[in-house]
């Protein structure tokens, strides 16, 4: 099932424009939940963009040509201008998504509301099959039920729906039971977040390389029989356990679609800085909320120009600058490795990614960087 938000992208298509932007609307939510990147609180910041700059802000990503808009925080429903500000955005040809926090904030008079104001997406994050498990983890009792109200409200009034959920010790083991769930919610695509360890995430919430990758095998196997889209977030070597198992298919054990320089051909994946782009709530322009390295803010810079001219937004999209095994791998243009979890982990952004288990043939992490080969790597599993 294709996703109607995706768009055809060529070979390097993110220099002049990202995919989608995301907007951090506030950083107050009504939630304490154990990995939050913002370290939300449940008061709004005074400094937060105002509803002019926030219109300011989607005039900018539509002039760059950016499709899609994704509102988040915190909580958006804590915004009083939340439905002129969807309404602003569709006006000028922006699709517009939301990712509200399960409370009862979001009300279906509210969604109701958004639904006229032109609202096309809503993303509403579960994080468990039951209560138990996802309370715990938003560590506020009934958020599991807002959640499904909030999902069930929004596709009856006409909206897609998508869900997405953080994989950790806490659900590891509950992937084919989250997928009965996606599916009987009616949700169009399940988004599935490997933590990056930045804000309020702690290393407990990691996975190991070896869980990581049987994770990704079962998601594979439910790509191919589910009625809904699963993507990754934070987590692009997804993308290569998929194509090796097209190139399995296509001749056993043998990656054959590579160019000249061996690098798997394959569209551009999304990362980081890489047709993405994240403005905070007080203006800031990240690479992605879960890299927190400041490029400009639009309350003084032109968003387009950050994008396209920053240096470390630039960097992120040079191949030859990413470092370690991720450096020389040969499904770097289609993964490329989290740069937000190798910053996380390393002060670096473009160090290797420290969960992902592929290892490229030949190489070694002591020993100069070997030519880069299409060749079959190996596995890394012994790290759990």
């Amino acid at each position: 099932m294709a996703d109607p938000l995706r768009r055809s992208f060529h070979e390097n298509p993110f220099d002049a424009r990202p995919l989608l932007a995301i907007w951090e609307l506030t950083q107050a939510c009504d939630l304490a939940c154990v990995h939050c990147r913002a370290c939300a609180t449940p008061t709004r910041d005074p400094l937060e963009l105002s509803t002019d700059e926030g219109k300011r802000v989607l005039d900018q990503v539509r002039a760059m040509g950016t499709p899609l808009m994704i509102l988040t925080g915190g909580d958006p429903a804590k915004r009083p201008d939340l439905v002129e500000i969807v309404r602003y955005g569709a006006s000028i040809g922006l699709t517009m998504a939301l990712t509200p926090s399960g409370t009862p904030l979001t009300t279906k008079a509210l969604l109701a509301e958004l639904k006229a104001a032109g609202l096309a997406r809503l993303a509403v994050s579960v994080d468990g099959p039951d209560a138990a498990t996802h309370d715990a983890f938003r560590r506020v009792d009934g958020s599991f039920e807002q959640s499904l109200r909030i999902l069930r409200e929004g596709r009856a009034l006409g909206l897609e729906v998508q869900i997405n959920t953080s994989v950790g010790p806490h659900n590891m083991r509950s992937i084919a039971a989250m997928a009965a769930m996606v599916k009987d919610v009616g949700a169009v695509l399940w988004s599935v977040f490997v933590v990056v360890p930045t804000g309020r995430a702690e290393s407990s919430l990691l996975l190991g390389p070896k869980a990581i990758e049987k994770m990704f095998e079962e998601l594979a196997d439910l790509t191919e029989k589910s009625p809904f889209d699963i993507k990754t977030t934070a987590a692009p070597h997804f993308r290569r356990v998929l194509m090796q198992r097209r190139g399995e298919r296509a001749t056993v054990g043998v990656l054959s679609d590579v160019d000249e320089n061996g690098l798997v051909i394959g569209p551009r994946g999304i990362n980081d800085g890489v047709g993405f782009v994240f403005v905070s709530h007080h203006g800031d322009v990240f690479p992605s909320g879960f890299l927190p390295v400041k490029a400009g803010n639009v309350r003084t810079d032109d968003l387009a120009l950050v994008y396209r001219e920053s240096p470390l937004f630039r960097s992120l999209r040079d191949l030859d600058a990413i470092e370690g095994k991720c450096g020389v791998c040969p499904f770097k243009r289609v993964c490329g490795g989290s740069r937000a979890r190798a910053f996380a982990t390393s002060g670096n952004a473009l160090g290797p990614d420290p969960l992902c288990a592929y290892v490229p043939k030949g190489w070694h992490e002591q020993d100069p960087a070997p030519p880069i080969t299409a060749a079959a790597g190996r596995l890394d599993i012994t790290s759990a």
